[in-house]
């Protein structure tokens, strides 16, 4: 499975998911804004409060940090080539 915690309006969060919409990997939303559990999850699994977060259960995986987010994605679920992405500029903070 992969978990995909993120925020809507985060410029980071929706670096990876316009990425994956070339690569299409089957991802689980988890909006951490709209959701409590999810971010108490995000922050038990990942320590902090910062999106975006992969986890993939299959691959025993975790990580933050967009780029990386979408070279897993494209490397194991895509073609292996990352799309190209825009520069989304500064830190989107959850609070």
């Amino acid at each position: 499975m992969l978990n995909l915690y993120y925020k809507p309006a985060c410029p980071y969060s929706q670096r990876v998911l316009k990425a994956n919409e070339g690569i299409k990997a089957p991802l689980l939303l988890l909006d951490v804004r709209a959701d409590d559990t999810a971010m108490d999850a995000l922050i038990k699994k990942g320590g902090k409060a910062q999106v975006p977060y992969l986890e993939d259960t299959e691959r025993g995986v975790a990580m933050y940090e967009s780029i990386d987010i979408i070279d897993h994605l494209a490397k194991h679920y895509g073609n292996g080539q990352a799309p190209a992405t825009a520069d989304p500029g500064n830190v989107c903070p959850i609070d």
